[in-house]
């Protein structure tokens, strides 16, 4: 999403640290940069030019100016306000001291209100916690369908009325039946899916206002559709006004929307982005880190964003089991595979890309190629083999590969590639996790 912004960030902060020395003159060049970046990545005008103005008065002070680093000093500056102007710090979800916490969900249709529901039931699942969805959107015919099609793909109860008896006007006593459901029930989290329309209107609105009243939610959430840019900053404010906003969950962020919305939301509002929707999947939901964002928009990566993903998506016991596979020589294909899985559920090749540093470039110089289609036919072709093959490769000769090349739809060449990449993996991976790896690693970076 923010790929073209922190391209041109990147540009500009090279060319400020490549300077010896930095004069307001520059500065102020720079600046302009920045600026027509911001307003190109359709940041509010009003937001830019105050951005504008703090950063300005602080790179050009003393201490940057004379500084032995100037132009990493205007990089931190840089830094520190965009963090700034999107909330500083991390704000997660209040859960409420007496069971169960409540959540709302609002927003216009078509945001992505009820699979943003599913996608907290389930983190709220991870954490142990007993979850209800309460379908609250009579209106659509398919909305209590959808829920309930999530709840039992998740192994969490979903609340809802019969559709053809429940009217327009029972949205506020289908939200309270659920809110006492899960408080009679011992559920730790109710989630509240409410309907939404096309347009803000006044019926809206005050419906919303009204299962507030009655439910009393701990969180209110508003699903906005980051591709809208602008418009769902104005969105956001006006439900804040109007109904009140505890924070916002933007949705489609892995789009090619311009990142509008991502930097304007907490300016304008004063309410902190508290999710991203990061794709359609149940588990494509990321914390909102401000400092993170900061990082990744300045093409300095976001490596505890990485961890904690890999972390998602292998268990302590699969690392050390892998490593010690490595490290005695027992490492197969078919542990080639596994590792591959895993790493496809970290997210995509793109993704994983964007939190390492420098990864804009390493982008721009695989522009054409897609990785995840070369693991889906490397996939393809070890499903092919024998469970013998998959566990010991030696014996692959030149009819077997004939028919794991048939099987999987590929070429001997594909086959063989395959199995020079492997052994080149292996190789590798069991230097650096072997008695002396750190050793050879710091040999190879010197010699380098």
């Amino acid at each position: 999403m923010l790929d073209a912004l922190s391209e041109k960030f990147e540009k500009v902060l090279k060319k400020l640290r490549g300077q010896g020395v930095l004069t307001e003159q520059n500065i102020t060049e720079a600046l302009k940069e920045v600026r027509f970046a911001l307003l190109e990545a359709d940041v509010n005008f009003k937001i830019v030019k105050e951005f504008i103005d703090r950063v300005r008065e602080k790179a050009i002070g003393q201490e940057v100016l004379q500084s032995l680093t100037p132009g990493h000093q205007v990089v931190k500056v840089v830094w520190d306000e965009l963090r700034a102007m999107m909330g500083q710090d991390r704000v997660g979800l209040a859960l409420h001291s007496q069971p169960p916490t409540v959540v709302m969900m609002v927003g216009l249709q078509g945001a992505g209100k009820t699979t943003a529901s599913g996608k907290l039931a389930r983190l709220f699942k991870n954490q142990g916690k007993r979850v209800l969805l309460v379908a609250a959107d009579p209106r659509r015919p398919a909305a209590g369908e959808q829920l309930s099609a999530l709840g039992r793909d998740l192994g969490v109860e979903v609340h809802r009325v019969d559709q053809a008896q429940a009217s327009q006007s029972d949205v506020v006593r289908i939200c309270s039946g659920g809110v006492d459901r899960g408080r009679t029930q011992g559920f730790d989290v109710v989630i509240l899916d409410t309907g939404g329309r096309l347009h803000i209107d006044d019926e809206l609105m005050g419906e919303l206002t009204a299962v507030k009243a009655a439910a009393a939610p701990h969180e209110v959430l508003l699903v906005a559709d980051a591709m809208t840019g602008q418009d769902a900053v104005t969105m956001a404010g006006q439900f804040d006004q109007r109904v009140g906003i505890t924070g916002v969950i933007l949705t489609k962020v892995e789009g090619d929307a311009r990142g509008g919305a991502v930097l304007s939301i907490r300016a304008a509002t004063g309410k902190p982005i508290k999710f991203l929707g990061v794709g359609e999947k149940l588990d494509a939901l990321e914390p909102f880190h401000p400092d993170r964002m900061a990082s990744r928009i300045l093409g300095m990566g976001d490596v505890l964003s990485l961890i904690e993903k890999a972390q998602e998506s292998i268990t302590r016991e699969q690392a050390e089991e892998a490593q010690k596979r490595l490290t005695s020589n027992t490492f197969t294909l078919e542990d080639f595979r596994t590792q591959l899985g895993q790493m496809n559920r970290m997210g995509s090749f793109e993704q994983i890309l964007g939190m390492l540093p420098g990864g804009q470039k390493l982008k721009e110089a695989m522009e054409g190629d897609k990785p995840e289609r070369e693991i889906s036919r490397v996939v393809a072709v070890i499903d092919s083999m024998t469970i013998k093959e998959r566990r010991d490769h030696t014996i692959i000769n030149g009819s077997r590969k004939k028919r794991i090349a048939r099987g999987s739809g590929t070429t001997v060449q594909d086959v063989n590639r395959l199995i020079k990449q492997f052994l080149s993996a292996k190789k590798l991976a069991k230097a650096m996790t072997g008695a002396g790896g750190r050793r050879q690693l710091a040999q190879l970076l010197r010699a380098r």
